[in-house]
């Protein structure tokens, strides 16, 4: 891959994973750093950001992942449908699933209407974990992706996998500032804020590394995997991302960020897949 220096190519492909998600969280870490310059910023513009990530979520949940998953399932003899179905399908539920067991609040929520099992713990570590819980299918998928790559499928390519990640990568941007940010606003120091703005994607390396390993391991479980994270991604959207950032009405922002979010998840995937 003549983009990619020569000792990134030759890395083993949880290596590869755990080094793009240490970009993911980076960038994550580099939205949630606005807290150092601004104690708030323009609604409309949090909106546009918020739509943005929805939109490279949802384009890479079919380009980088499903589109791939159902390739793979064709060459392995298995209805080409199947996998993908039911791998989106399992995502979606795990997703909701966990929402019902993991403590955490949604950004700018009361606390009255915090999720999961009933806890005393503050506000700040709700809400990092509610961001958490949405990471974790993003760094599975990276992880996926780049073990994909060692089954040698034509689908599951270099490019490909580091598209997905630099995708992922620009969609935490706004995340990491949509943790901070509250938590900054509501009195909090600029430094813990940043701190817990960060720590959300700190969990995106990990589920990375897991996610290579597993598939490399099973490479029948490979269409299932990519389905599995492209439906957790999908609940992502829906559930939280497009609801949150449509909250104050700012509709048209909102559409204008996903349509071009979208876009540069679409063009990065076919460019450098």
């Amino acid at each position: 891959m003549r983009l990619m220096p020569q000792w990134f190519v030759e890395l083993h492909p949880a290596w590869q994973a755990f080094l793009a998600c240490l970009f993911t969280w980076g960038v994550t870490a580099l939205g949630a750093s606005l807290v150092f310059f601004f104690k708030a910023m323009n609604r409309r513009v949090m909106d546009g950001m918020m739509g943005f990530a929805a939109g490279v979520m949802i384009a890479a949940s079919f380009w980088s992942l499903l589109a791939p998953a159902i390739e793979m399932a064709r060459g392995q003899g298995v209805p080409p449908w199947w996998p993908a179905a039911a791998g989106f399908v399992l995502g979606g539920l795990f997703l909701w699933g966990m929402n019902f067991v993991l403590p955490h609040l949604h950004i700018d929520y009361p606390m009255a209407e915090a999720e999961g099992v009933r806890t005393t713990w503050r506000r700040g570590v709700l809400v990092v974990l509610a961001i958490t819980l949405h990471n974790i299918p993003e760094g599975l998928a990276v992880g996926v992706a780049f073990g994909a790559v060692q089954a040698g499928l034509d689908c599951g390519t270099l490019g490909a996998a580091v598209a997905l990640a630099i995708g992922i990568g620009l969609q935490n941007f706004p995340e990491g500032a949509a943790v901070a940010m509250p938590l900054r606003r509501e009195g909090m120091s600029r430094g813990k804020s940043f701190w817990y703005g960060q720590l959300s994607a700190a969990v995106e390396p990990v589920a990375a590394v897991a996610g290579a390993l597993a598939v490399m391991q099973m490479h029948a479980l490979l269409p299932y995997a990519l389905s599995f994270a492209a439906g957790a991604m999908m609940y992502v959207v829906v559930e939280e991302l497009i609801p949150e950032a449509q909250r104050e009405r700012n509709m048209h922002t909102t559409t204008l960020g996903a349509m071009a979010g979208f876009t540069v998840m679409m063009v990065l995937d076919v460019a450098l897949g």
